[in-house]
């Protein structure tokens, strides 16, 4: 397994279809969650990912929102109940921090995942909303 951070552009044709399959397999088929994945965000998006064999087993994206806002989102395990989902999380942070040099990372979060976002520092910043028939909150960690 190997780590992969690369703009839109750098990407594969066999990454983006990868990345396009485990996040369709993630947010529309196993919390069958019916939305518009391909939201055109992922050309301003930096894609951080882990590849096992060519297959996506952790990925997330993140895009300028605003001037010292970075918008991280679609972060997803495939390989679960090994420490990824963390390892991925903080490397993520790390690549953010190192890319774009934001003062906050924000993130609209499902609300049973406040505590996996929580242990890297990250604040819940809204009440509850609704996003797509799921509960949301948004989150934001300060750098």
């Amino acid at each position: 397994m190997h780590f992969v951070s690369k703009c839109f552009d750098d990407l594969t044709t066999g990454e983006l279809y990868e990345i396009l399959k485990a996040r369709s397999a993630v947010f529309v088929v196993e919390q069958n969650c019916v939305y518009q994945d391909i939201d055109g965000m992922d050309p301003a998006s930096l894609h951080v990912f882990f590849e096992d064999d060519g297959r996506i087993a952790a990925y997330l994206r993140a895009f300028v929102k605003e001037p010292g806002v970075v918008q991280m989102g679609r972060v997803l395990t495939v390989d679960r109940g090994c420490g990824l989902g963390g390892k991925l999380l903080r490397t993520g942070i790390e690549e953010i921090r190192a890319r774009f040099h934001p003062v906050r990372i924000y993130i609209e979060a499902q609300s049973y995942a406040i505590g996996f976002y929580a242990r890297e520092g990250f604040r819940v910043t809204s009440e509850e909303f609704l996003e797509d028939g799921i509960p949301h909150v948004k989150m934001e960690l300060v750098l």
